[in-house]
Order: structure tokens, then sequence, then C-alpha cells
């Protein structure tokens, strides 16, 4: 009877063992997809970031030209 209990724990030890690779095999795969995605993200930031500084520069100059031909007029009639 016992090396029946020593062969059943020692298969349930394995089968642990065998989960735990398993198990971590499996999150090292995740994280690196995860880091891929993060780095993917993080360069569709910075694209964004210098499309929004580009337009936000592009308004202001368009702004600034308004500005200047309405402050013309008003100078000239001074």
């Amino acid at each position: 009877m016992s090396d029946n209990v020593e062969i059943a724990t020692i298969e349930i030890l394995n089968g642990i063992q065998g989960s735990i690779a398993q198990l971590r095999t499996e999150t090292l795969a995740r994280f690196d997809k995860l880091e891929a995605s993060l780095r993917k993200d993080r360069r569709n930031a910075a694209g964004m970031l210098v499309m929004m500084r580009a337009t936000a520069g592009d308004f202001d100059a368009r702004v600034s030209e308004v500005e200047e031909r309405v402050t013309a007029p008003e100078a000239r009639a001074l």
C-alpha cells in the first residue's frame, strides 16, 4: 500500500512540475507579445505627438496671419 502512495505522490508532483513549466512558457510568451505591443504603442504615441505639434504650429501660424490681417486695417484707420 505504501508503494502505491509513494508512486501516486511522485506522479502528482511530476504533474505539478509539468504544469508549472507549461505555465512559465505561456507566461513568457505573453510577456513577449505584451512587450512588442508596448513598443508599437510607444512608437504610435510618439508619431501622434509629432503630428499634434505640427498641427498646433500650423494652426498658430494661421491664427497669427488672421490677426495681422485684422490689425492692419485697424492701424490704418487710426
